[in-house]
């Protein structure tokens, strides 16, 4: 099995890739609420304390690169003001601060993932899947 691009986009569990990882509905007091494991397949989302501290970097190089580019690109290319490129940077960052914030957390989980069974390796579904988080 491989990294899934598709199941990452959409917060499925890197195993199995049917399980969701964030309870729904969002409350936006409570972004980051996950369960505890995978509803299907069992695996744990939090296989050690801190273990999404690794996702605070990913979303520091995804929301700079995301900011600082189009910011460059208004001031140097279309000559805009500081201050309008600076709206604009604000802007971008209220309307993608969720997807960016939840996609890091869902991303490092899919890069840390070690896959031991592949699913379809087996008929039993209790015994079809290995814990096997790094």
């Amino acid at each position: 099995m491989k990294f899934s691009f598709k199941a990452m986009w959409n917060n499925k569990c890197p195993r199995c890739r049917d399980g969701d990882l964030y309870k729904k509905p969002m409350k936006i007091t409570k972004p980051l609420d996950m369960h505890k494991k995978c509803e299907v397949c069992k695996l744990d989302f939090e296989p050690e304390p801190g273990f999404y501290f690794g996702a605070f970097m990913i979303s520091y190089v995804i929301t700079a690169f995301m900011l600082l580019i189009p910011a460059l690109t208004l001031v140097f290319y279309f000559e805009w003001s500081a201050n309008q490129a600076m709206a604009f940077t604000i802007f971008l960052a209220a309307i993608t601060y969720l997807k960016v914030l939840r996609g890091s957390r869902a991303l490092y989980l899919h890069l840390m993932t070690i896959y031991v069974n592949d699913p379809k390796d087996s008929d039993n579904s209790a015994s079809k899947y290995d814990q096997s988080l790094f």
